[in-house]
């Protein structure tokens, strides 16, 4: 019997547990994250003791496999070890990715994302122009894409040929960001992906289309603040619980 959560960061639904032991839980996650028979949900995340930090994470996507890095998730889980006292609303934690540094207040939570780095700002696809980021976890960019519609087999196309995200962003005249992503792992188009929107930020901050500071809206509409700092992505933005369960897994 699991004590489990259920959380939403910007669209971008996890089903949360925390346990004393490490273990392979691809098909846990297939099963609790199927939205038919499961709880539903984009990923799940196990929160395990550590030594160092206040704590590690496993993450797996929807199809079980697993990830080094999601920006939502790691704002979910922040709230998640804030609540259940597995950690104080300042807070460090070990991803695949490296260390997350994370703050808690009320429902809006920061976390620090691990260093950007350009992998290649020269690739063509679709005579449209693309930048491949790494935020943890590599993601395709571009600016040149109709923000009304997303070719959901193209994108599908690029995310095997790159083994990356796809993002179809646009900037706006008051500096906002509108987002759009095909996440790996969920194999569609999400609601919202937290290393997404950063990469598409970090690409606009080098092309100086944006300040330092920018509002980024992904497909759910909410609003997200995303920053660059002495060379580190801060993702801030709402959180919600959405409710506790008990999972017999049979």
């Amino acid at each position: 019997m699991l004590q489990i959560a259920k959380y939403c960061a910007s669209g971008n639904d996890f089903v949360i547990f925390h346990t004393l032991h490490g273990a392979e839980r691809s098909e846990l996650a297939k099963v609790l994250c199927d939205r038919q028979r499961g709880i539903g949900a984009d990923g799940l995340i196990v929160l395990l003791p550590h030594e160092t930090y206040d704590f590690e994470w496993e993450f797996y996507n929807a199809d079980g496999s697993t990830a080094s890095m999601c920006g939502n998730g790691s704002r979910a889980c922040a709230h998640y070890a804030h609540r259940f006292g597995l950690a104080h609303s300042e807070m460090e934690f070990l991803t695949g990715a490296g260390v997350i540094k994370a703050s808690v207040e009320g429902d809006m939570v920061q976390s620090d994302l691990t260093p950007p780095y350009v992998v290649n700002d020269e690739i063509v696809e679709y005579d449209m122009r693309w930048w491949l980021i790494d935020t943890g976890v590599p993601h395709l960019v571009t600016f040149d894409a109709d923000m009304e519609r997303f070719d959901i087999d193209m994108a599908r196309e690029l995310r095997h040929k790159y083994n990356a995200n796809v993002n179809i962003a646009s900037v706006q005249s008051n500096g906002a960001i509108h987002v759009r992503t095909y996440e790996r792992g969920v194999e569609d188009e999400t609601l919202a992906c937290g290393t997404g929107m950063a990469a598409c930020f970090y690409r606009a901050s080098i092309e100086s289309l944006v300040a330092d500071r920018a509002r980024v809206y992904p497909k759910s509409g909410e609003t997200l603040y995303l920053g660059l700092d002495e060379g580190v992505i801060t993702f801030k933005g709402e959180v919600q619980g959405v409710f506790e369960t008990t999972w017999r897994f049979l």
